[in-house]
């Protein structure tokens, strides 16, 4: 088992503990997004064992800092998960990088193949590029990405008894 955290508004923890379980809504996913939470969702197909297609949860390797702004829209009553899931059930990703998914950009490790990209030089669509995002290795070596990436992960259910704290917390600043 593996140590992950999830920020989920209140309403969405309650309704949580009602089914006995968590999954991913269509009704916090911003309709501009929408196509991007497909593809992430294709890939979970892919590459987690028994997933069984609902939209993801996301997850963070490491505890988040509540003080922050950028969970939730200010005054969003929430609360923050620790949560311990088999890590063959999580799908890890580069955070960074999945903008270039959420910008739908091409996935260059570095300006020399960015330009070949842009030139029809490459043999690699922008979409092939984009499974980038789960190969951490690949993007360590890569001089535009960083040596460390900040890791997000995906998940398609997590069991309440899988929740090992929760924190009460009221979203603070700005929209995101």
């Amino acid at each position: 088992m593996t140590r992950y955290w999830t920020n989920q508004t209140l309403e969405g923890w309650e309704k949580a503990r009602e089914l006995g379980y968590l999954i991913g809504s269509l009704d916090f996913i911003w309709e501009e997004l929408l196509e991007d939470y497909y593809w992430m969702m294709r890939q979970m197909k892919k590459r987690i064992i028994n997933y069984s297609g609902e939209f993801p949860i996301w997850l963070w390797t490491e505890k988040p800092d509540l003080r922050k702004s950028g969970h939730f829209i200010a005054g969003t009553p929430a609360v923050s998960l620790e949560v311990e899931i088999p890590s063959e059930g999580v799908l890890l990703s580069d955070f960074d990088a999945w903008h270039c998914v959420l910008n739908n950009s091409f996935l260059a490790l570095d300006e020399v193949e960015w330009e070949a990209f842009y030139r029809n030089e490459l043999n690699i669509s922008k979409g092939k590029s984009w499974e980038r995002i789960f190969d951490l290795e690949l993007l360590r070596g890569s001089s535009w990405w960083n040596s460390e990436p900040y890791l997000q992960g995906v998940s398609g259910r997590i069991e309440i008894s899988q929740v090992r704290k929760v924190r009460r917390f009221i979203a603070r600043g700005r929209a995101i």
